[in-house]
């Protein structure tokens, strides 16, 4: 390793090193696109990490919402109709598939297929 590595490891905030442990864990699940080359309007499927999760009603509809995290950047997880959703937690890593749109100029997936992986601290 080059002392370059090292000064920069040392100095890294921990925002900046977990979000290459995220890249580095995204990066070993086959199949999914960095979210930094999510394009609105084309289906991916990512990985990530959950960072939070609320239930936001709508119009009157129950929502549940969330913010999944790959380490090259954030995507809004949206379930219409739903109060809650089994295993949707903070910290929760999950494989999300689904249509890449806009929405107040964030990335936002609307009733993605998910599946749950192994926990961020296993």
């Amino acid at each position: 390793m080059s002392l370059r590595t090292l000064v920069r490891a040392a100095l890294a905030s921990t925002d900046d090193v977990a979000a290459d442990d995220e890249r580095h864990a995204a990066a070993k699940v086959v199949g999914c696109t960095p979210l930094s080359d999510a394009v609105p309007r084309c289906r991916v499927a990512v990985s990530g990490v959950l960072r939070s999760v609320v239930l936001r009603p709508r119009g009157g509809v129950p929502t549940v919402e969330a913010e999944l995290f790959d380490g090259t950047g954030s995507v809004d997880l949206v379930w219409l109709g739903r109060r809650e959703l089994a295993g949707i937690e903070p910290g929760r890593r999950l494989r999300v598939e689904g249509v890449v749109a806009e929405r107040d100029g964030r990335r936002t997936l609307f009733n993605p297929r998910y599946e749950l992986r192994a926990w961020a601290g296993e």
